[in-house]
């Protein structure tokens, strides 16, 4: 249970969660004759009680944990993107899932797994455990399997399409190899342990380059991120022509030091970080 008010008299989100949820608790006892038992980690059903301006709406959560969450990592590191904003990174790069994709800047490989799952045509959340909408009354088991066993047949193999990350710290690449594993991915995608600055492009390979550098924000507090992007964007623009770029970062001016005109800019949001990516044809 969870409530949320604002510009209403009750100004108390805890004041209308225990009221709400007491409501709850007495139509149930009095339509069963038992109060019911919850599981305070893991309940059955999450309701969320919405109060605006006096006018209260209730919702019953179908989903249960954070769609973000695809069920596939195992390994953190230390500032993980979304799985749902990486998958969004990947399909605004227009990556043609054919052309070889590499991230210099991998870290714990969530651009990597989320590429490799758009190029296999994994169905979105196929790793979960369970949704919230399977423990609600007349969910229908039999239909369910149907739809997770046409998805799961779905899928096709990665062939020849490479996909490499590579990162300079070796925990952070042993962290992403685990969570390729768990997506089912182990040995299709290349790591590296190696510095972006140094990146090898081969000429003529006319890759995408999707990755999420360094921004300041929790990593890279403490270096000279200017001097990194710029680094990284001298060796783009030597050897990278007709490769391309998305890049996201949460600082317009690290973006600005790759020296890199053009492209187009999305507008995201890392969290509560407003960030840029630029995709760009070098």
């Amino acid at each position: 249970m969870a409530a949320h008010t604002n510009h209403s008299t009750l100004d108390h989100s805890l004041f209308v969660e225990q009221r709400v949820k007491d409501a709850i608790c007495d139509a149930l006892v009095e339509a069963r004759g038992e109060r019911p038992s919850v599981d305070k980690d893991r309940p059955d059903v999450r309701i969320h009680a919405h109060l605006f301006k006096d006018r209260c709406t209730l919702l019953v959560d179908t989903s249960g944990e954070s769609l973000h969450k695809r069920g596939w990592r195992r390994f953190q590191g230390r500032a993980p993107l979304a799985e749902t904003l990486a998958a969004a990174v990947v399909m605004l790069s227009g990556w043609d899932r054919r052309s070889p994709l590499l991230d210099p800047f991998c870290g714990s490989g969530t651009l990597l797994v989320e590429a490799a799952l758009i190029a296999t045509n994994h169905a979105p959340g196929l790793f979960r455990e369970r949704f919230a909408f399977e423990l609600l009354p007349g969910f229908d088991q039999d239909l369910w399997s149907g739809h997770l066993e046409a998805a799961r047949a779905a899928v096709r193999p990665l062939g020849k399409t490479r996909i490499v990350g590579s990162e300079r710290d070796r925990d952070t690449i042993a962290g992403a190899r685990e969570n390729l594993a768990a997506a089912g991915l182990e040995g299709a995608v290349q790591l590296d342990v190696a510095d972006a600055s140094r990146i090898s492009l081969r000429r003529g390979w006319n890759a995408w380059i999707v990755t999420n550098p360094p921004y300041g924000e929790r990593v890279g507090e403490g270096e000279d991120l200017h001097e990194l992007y710029r680094a990284f964007g001298r060796r783009l623009l030597e050897s990278g022509a007709g490769y391309h770029l998305a890049l996201l970062s949460g600082d317009p001016e690290l973006t600005r030091a790759l020296g890199v005109r053009g492209g187009t800019r999305h507008e995201l949001k890392n969290g509560a970080l407003e960030c840029e990516l630029l995709c760009a044809e070098l």
